[in-house]
C-alpha cells in the first residue's frame, strides 16, 4: 500500500509541465549555422507498384538509412534536453557523466547525414529486391534550425524470374542437386531478390550436409542472373557450383569410428594434430562406440542412448546436431566438443570424436529470500539444496531439498494470522523412458522419467496446523524446442489437519453472541483430503524466435479418483462416499488453459497479452473440488488490483467474513485476461502500462457464499483494474513494481460496480483502500 497526498501531485504536475515546454527548446542550444536533424522522408515515384509494394519498400529502405535522428516522444526529444541542459562533466565518471551520455543523448545534426551514402544505399538495396535501374536523389528541407531530408527513388521496372535453371553433370554432388531443385524457392514468375537467393543457397547447403557432403558450404554455389534473354524486365537464373569448388566439398563422407573421451580436461595439452588425446588407453567398446573412461564414470549405454551416428552410416548435419543437442541436455557434461578426422581419404571415411568435460557431479547450494505481497504479508525463506548429477552413473539426477518459510502479517486486518512452512522433497530424473514398453524419440532433448516425494508442514498460528504429502511417477519429452509433454501416470497429495484450534472452529460454525457469521465454507481447508490420479500438460512456445509476433500456450488436465470411483459406485450426493485409508477420496476432472500472445511493436517496445480459462468439475465420490486444487485470483501475478485471494467467487462479498480469513476465496471455474504495455526507458529500466480483468465462480450453489455460482451473468461479474509500474532489468533477476487500482469491484451492487467516478487521488481514505503496490520478482507473464 501506498499514500501519496495533495503536494506530491502538485509538484510531478509541476516538473512535467516544465519538462514538456522545455522540451520543446532544444533548437537555442545549436551554434550558428547548424540544424538538427529530425529524420528522413522517402518517396518513391513508379506506377507499377500497388500502394502496399510502395509501403513495404519504403519501410524496409527506411531501416536502411544512417544517422537516425535524435529519440522521440510525443513529437518531443526529453533526451535530447537532458544532454543539452547538462554541464560538461570533467570526469568520464559520476552522476554527472551518466546524465549527460548516458541518459542524454548528443545532438543528430544535419552535418553528420551523408546524403550521398544513403543514396548509394538506397539504390543497391533496391537493386538486391530487383529493381535493377534505380535511381535516387535527395533534397533537404530546413525550418526554424531543424531539417529533414527527402530521398526519391526512382526504381523503374521490377525485374522477375523468367526461368530457372540447374545445369546437369554426371557428378555425385550434382545428382543430389538435381533430386531437390523442384523444391527451390526461385519460382517463375516472382521477383528477383537477393535474399530469396540466399536461402536458396542454404537449402542446398542443407541437404548436401544431410547426404554426407561434410565439407561444403553454401559460398560452393553461384546463382547468375541473365537479363539479356529478352526485351522484357526479365532475368534468367543459372544454378550451379562454382568452379573453384574444393574437390574435398564434392565428397561424400561416412562415419568409421565414434570414439568418446568421456572425461575430457580441456586444459589437457596432449592434444593430437586435430585436438584430439593422444591417449585412448583403457578403450571399452560398447555397441560400436569406442569410450575411454578409465575412471568408469559413466555406463557405457548412456552414450549408445544419445549419439546417434553408427560405423558405416553415411553423414549427415541432423544427426550430427541432434547428438551434440542431447549430449547437452543430459546435464552432466560442463563442455560438449566434437571433431571429425578424416581415417581414409580414399574411400572418405573420417572418424567422429565426442571429448566430454563433465560438471562436478555433487552440488550444495543455499538459498535466502525475502518476500512480500499486496495481501500485506512480508516473509523470507531459507532452502538448502543437494544436487547430484550422476547417481547411478547413467546421467540421473537426484536433488533433495529442506526448506523453511514465515510470513508475517504486517499492516492490514489487526486479527490476521502469520504462516510458518517447514518441508523437504526429493527428485529423481532419470534420462530416458522407464516404461515396459519401448519408447523411441528423435529430439534433440532427451525424455525424462521423473519421481518425486515430499512433506510440507504449514501452521496458521492461532488457527490450524496441516500436514501434506506429495508423490508422483512419470514423464517429460520434449519433441522439439516448441513443444513439450509431460505425463504424470500417478500424481498423489495427502492432507491431513491438526492441531485446529477453537478460534477456527468459532468461524465455521459461527457464533451470534460474537456477531460472527457461520461460514462452513472454511471447513474445506482444514479436511482430510486424498487426491490421486494422472495428470497431463502440453505446452507450445515459439517466444525464443525472433519474431515480431510470438505465442505461448500451456494446457492441462486433471482425473483424480477416475477408475476407483467407477469400481466402487461412488456416489456422494445419493450418501455412497467411499474411502481410502480412512480418508474419503477426491473424484473431479479439472481442465486450464493459458494462451499469452506477445507482439513485439518495435527494439524497445512490446504488448503482452494473456487468457487463462480453466475448469473444475467434481462428481461421484466429491460434491466440491479439494480446497487445494481450486482456482484463486488477485495478487501480483493475477489481477493486480486486488488483494491475493481476494476476489470472488462471483458476486460474493468476502469483507463479511472475519478479516482473519479474507485471503481464502476460491472458485471452479477462473476466467482471465490481462494485457500490458512494456517499454524500455533506459538500459535496464522498463515502464509498463497495464489492464487486468477476470473472476473466479462455483460450479455447484454455495449457500455460505451467495453469489459465487456461475451463471449467464457472469460478465457483470468480471473484476476490472488498471496501473502502471516499474521494472528493474537486471539480467539476473527482475524486480518489479506494479501500483494499480479497481475499477470495477464485482461485489458492490449491480450498477454501482464501476468506479470511475468514485476516484479521489486527493482522498488519503480512497488511496489507501484502492492503490494497490506489489512488488515481485519477474514478469507476471
Amino acid at each position: 500500500m501506498i499514500k501519496l497526498n495533495n503536494s506530491y501531485y502538485k509538484i510531478i504536475t509541476t516538473l512535467s509541465l516544465a519538462f514538456l515546454i522545455s522540451s520543446c527548446s532544444n533548437t537555442k542550444f545549436l551554434q550558428e549555422g547548424q540544424l538538427l536533424y529530425i529524420g528522413a522522408k522517402i518517396n518513391i515515384k513508379n506506377d507499377t507498384l500497388s500502394k502496399k509494394e510502395k509501403s513495404n519498400l519504403k519501410e524496409a529502405l527506411q531501416e536502411q538509412l544512417r544517422p537516425k535522428p535524435n529519440s522521440s516522444f510525443l513529437g518531443l526529444r526529453p533526451k535530447l534536453y537532458i544532454y543539452n541542459i547538462s554541464k560538461e562533466p570533467k570526469k568520464q565518471k559520476g552522476i554527472g557523466y551518466w546524465l549527460k551520455y548516458k541518459i542524454g543523448e548528443k545532438p543528430v545534426l544535419l552535418g553528420d547525414v551523408d546524403r550521398e551514402f544513403n543514396k548509394k544505399i538506397i539504390v543497391n538495396y533496391s537493386e538486391n529486391k530487383g529493381f535493377f535501374n534505380a535511381k535516387a536523389s535527395s533534397d533537404t528541407i530546413s525550418k526554424n534550425k531543424k531539417a529533414q531530408v527527402i530521398y526519391t527513388l526512382k526504381p523503374g521496372a521490377r525485374y522477375l524470374i523468367s526461368k530457372v535453371n540447374f545445369p546437369e553433370d554426371s557428378t555425385v554432388i550434382n545428382s543430389e542437386i538435381q533430386s531437390i531443385k523442384d523444391k527451390t524457392f526461385l519460382k517463375t514468375g516472382n521477383p528477383f531478390d537477393l535474399d530469396i537467393i540466399k536461402a536458396e543457397r542454404e537449402r542446398i547447403d542443407e541437404h548436401l550436409k544431410n547426404r554426407g557432403f561434410y565439407y561444403f558450404s553454401p559460398d560452393n554455389i553461384i546463382v547468375q542472373a541473365d537479363s539479356t534473354v529478352t526485351q522484357k524486365p526479365e532475368v534468367e537464373l543459372f544454378v550451379k557450383l562454382k568452379n573453384n569448388t574444393p574437390a574435398l566439398a564434392k565428397d561424400q563422407f561416412t562415419i568409421d569410428k565414434t570414439i568418446v573421451f568421456a572425461d575430457y580436461d580441456i586444459r589437457d595439452v596432449k592434444l593430437g594434430k586435430y585436438g584430439v588425446p593422444y591417449n585412448t588407453d583403457s578403450v571399452e567398446i560398447y555397441n560400436n562406440i569406442h569410450i575411454i573412461d578409465p575412471k568408469n564414470k559413466f555406463k557405457p549405454k548412456i552414450f549408445d542412448r544419445t549419439l546417434y551416428f553408427d560405423k558405416g552410416d553415411l553423414y549427415n548435419r541432423t544427426d550430427h546436431n541432434l547428438s551434440l543437442n542431447r549430449l547437452i541436455s543430459l546435464g552432466v557434461f560442463k563442455f560438449v566438443k566434437n571433431e571429425f578426422i578424416v581415417s581414409d581419404s580414399l574411400n572418405h571415411q573420417f572418424d567422429a570424436y565426442y571429448l566430454l568435460t563433465p560438471r562436478p557431479f555433487q552440488s550444495l547450494r543455499l538459498e535466502t529470500l525475502g518476500k512480500t505481497n499486496s495481501a500485506n504479508y512480508t516473509g523470507g525463506e531459507v532452502n538448502l539444496n543437494w544436487t547430484h548429477r550422476n547417481f547411478f552413473r547413467g546421467a540421473e539426477q537426484l536433488k533433495a531439498a529442506i526448506y523453511g518459510a514465515a510470513d508475517v502479517q504486517v499492516g492490514g486486518p489487526k486479527d490476521a494470522n502469520n504462516i510458518v512452512r517447514v518441508g523437504a522433497n526429493a527428485q529423481l530424473s532419470i534420462p530416458r523412458i522407464v516404461a515396459p514398453f519401448k519408447f523411441h524419440s528423435s529430439s534433440a532433448y532427451v525424455p525424462r522419467t521423473n519421481i518425486n516425494i515430499g512433506y510440507e508442514y504449514l501452521s496458521r498460528t492461532q488457527l490450524y496446523t496441516l500436514h501434506s504429502f506429495t508423490t508422483s511417477f512419470g514423464y517429460l519429452w520434449k519433441e522439439n524446442e516448441r513443444k513439450e509433454h509431460e505425463l504424470k501416470i500417478l500424481d498423489v497429495t495427502v492432507v491431513a489437519p491438526q492441531k485446529v484450534t477453537e478460534k477456527y472452529l468459532e468461524q465455521i460454525k459461527g457464533n451470534p453472541s460474537k456477531e460472527i457469521p457461520a461460514n462452513p465454507s472454511l471447513q474445506r481447508v482444514i479436511d482430510k483430503q486424498l487426491i490421486f490420479g494422472p495428470t497431463y500438460s502440453y505446452t507450445y512456445t515459439n517466444t525464443m524466435l525472433p519474431k515480431k509476433n510470438t505465442f505461448y500456450y500451456k494446457g492441462s488436465t486433471d482425473l483424480a479418483g477416475t477408475i476407483t470411483g467407477l469400481v466402487s459406485g461412488a456416489d456422494a450426493k445419493a450418501g455412497k462416499q467411499k474411502e481410502l485409508f480412512n480418508i474419503p477420496f477426491s473424484q473431479y476432472a479439472k481442465m486450464e488453459h493459458d494462451f499469452r500472445y506477445y507482439r513485439k511493436v518495435n527494439d524497445k517496445s512490446t504488448i503482452a497479452t494473456r487468457f487463462i480459462a480453466g475448469i473444475g468439475y467434481p462428481y461421484g465420490n466429491s460434491m466440491t473440488m479439494p480446497y487445494v486444487k481450486q482456482f484463486f485470483v488477485g495478487g501480483s501475478n493475477s489481477i493486480r488490483s486486488f488483494r491475493a485471494r481476494t476476489l470472488g467467487p462471483g458476486s460474493y462479498d468476502p469483507r463479511i467474513q472475519n478479516a482473519s480469513f479474507f485471503f481464502d476465496q476460491s472458485g471452479d471455474i477462473k476466467l482471465e485476461l490481462n494485457a500490458e504495455y512494456r517499454a524500455n526507458i533506459y538500459k535496464f529500466l522498463n515502464a509498463a502500462v497495464f489492464a487486468d480483468a477476470g473472476n473466479v465462480w462455483l460450479v455447484n450453489e454455495d449457500l455460505t457464499r451467495p453469489g459465487g455460482k456461475f451463471s449467464k451473468d457472469f460478465v457483470k461479474e468480471i473484476a476490472v483494474g488498471a496501473g502502471v509500474g516499474l521494472r528493474l532489468d537486471f539480467s539476473i533477476l527482475i524486480l518489479r513494481l506494479d501500483l494499480a487500482m479497481p475499477l470495477r469491484i464485482p461485489y458492490y451492487e449491480e450498477g454501482d460496480r464501476w468506479t470511475f467516478d468514485k476516484i479521489d487521488f486527493g482522498s488519503s481514505a480512497w488511496r489507501k483502500d484502492n492503490l494497490i503496490l506489489n512488488i515481485a520478482i519477474g514478469y507476471p507473464f
